[in-house]
């Protein structure tokens, strides 16, 4: 398989998934801590934007996929539908709601990095849309003050972090990184720019050999390598990323792990399920690495794109419920982005 693409059957098939998930209230799992006795509400209560599809991240990166699918194939057929539900979703008070929870004491960690990224990129996709539609427009305004605060939340936090954290999961700072740096673009942001690429360089810009023999873990859905050589492609130029590339890539037995798609052992797992994603994941990856690598490697770098996604491509909008709140967002990364810039940061 050599020329996926987007076509009209998948992005309906996306569409209707996270039309669903959004507003599906249970089942949800709570991130919370509890600083006082009857300190718990109703996940739509407490987060009225990003009450469904699971949890808060994921949520919040389907209400992207909605807003990317307006923007790509505006003349969908469920496109009326997608548009009524988001101006019901995106609403200035609920948006309002979600900010003062950030603002709580005991929210200083909550959804940090993954769920600040992601929502540091669906701000940016309001916003670009927003620029030639004027209700899009209006989802992006009311947006603003959360994705502000949280843009200041992450330059705080990447200033004083003085260690990345490396796993492929949530909690991984390159993917955090990379995704704000497109808010930080979009947004004309210097100073999360600014930020981004001086801890880029300090966190990853020395690396050496890789060690890709260690990917993925068991419940990974980000390989921790191949996502900081794509944030690294973003702060360096062609010359220096080749430098670069040269000094961190794996050798040629150990390439061979990012090459071939995981196995799942059981789709109905959490945990395991992520496996799909790393897959899809891993794709995205390859497709955005692909034209800056040597000459050998990019023929294989196209192979690889077309292998992971051949793998887990059916699981984003036809799996158990365990992916299919979340596993889509990703499939459609890997399908049709072209949010990094040929140049640097």
């Amino acid at each position: 398989m050599t020329h996926m693409l987007l076509d009209g059957k998948t992005a309906e098939g996306f569409a209707r998934v996270a039309l669903e998930n959004i507003v599906r209230p249970y089942p949800y799992k709570l991130d919370h801590l509890m600083t006082r006795a009857g300190d718990l509400g109703e996940p739509a209560l407490v987060h009225p934007v990003f009450y469904g599809s699971y949890d808060w991240h994921s949520s919040v990166h389907m209400h992207w996929l909605l807003v990317r699918l307006l923007a790509l194939r505006p003349g969908l057929s469920v496109a009326p539908r997608i548009r009524e539900t988001l101006d019901t979703q995106l609403g200035a008070e609920a948006f309002a709601t979600e900010l003062a929870y950030f603002e709580r004491p005991g929210s200083r960690t909550f959804e940090r990095p993954y769920g600040w990224a992601w929502l540091l990129r669906l701000h940016s996709e309001l916003s670009e849309l927003g620029a030639r539609d004027a209700q899009a427009a209006r989802w992006a305004a009311a947006c603003t003050p959360l994705a502000d605060h949280l843009a200041q939340r992450l330059i705080d936090y990447i200033d004083i972090a003085d260690f990345p954290v490396r796993t492929g999961t949530h909690f991984n700072s390159a993917f955090a990184l990379l995704m704000a740096l497109h808010y930080a673009r979009s947004a004309q942001h210097l100073a999360l720019r600014k930020a981004i690429v001086r801890r880029a360089h300090r966190w990853f810009g020395h690396d050496q050999r890789y060690p890709a023999r260690y990917e993925p873990g068991g419940d990974e859905f980000l390989s921790g390598g191949l996502i900081e050589a794509v944030l690294m492609r973003q702060v360096t130029d062609d010359c220096a990323f080749s430098d670069w590339w040269e000094m961190f890539s794996p050798g040629q037995a150990e390439l061979a792990t990012w090459l071939t798609p995981v196995t799942v052992a059981d789709r109905t797992d959490p945990k395991m399920s992520h496996l799909d994603g790393l897959n899809l994941s891993r794709a995205w990856c390859w497709r955005l690495l692909g034209p800056a690598l040597p000459p050998a490697l990019q023929p294989l770098a196209v192979r690889a794109w077309s292998d992971h996604l051949e793998a887990s491509l059916p699981q984003a909008a036809g799996g158990h419920y365990v992916a299919t709140h979340w596993l889509a967002t990703f499939a459609l990364l890997a399908l049709e982005d072209t949010a990094i810039d040929e140049s640097p940061a």
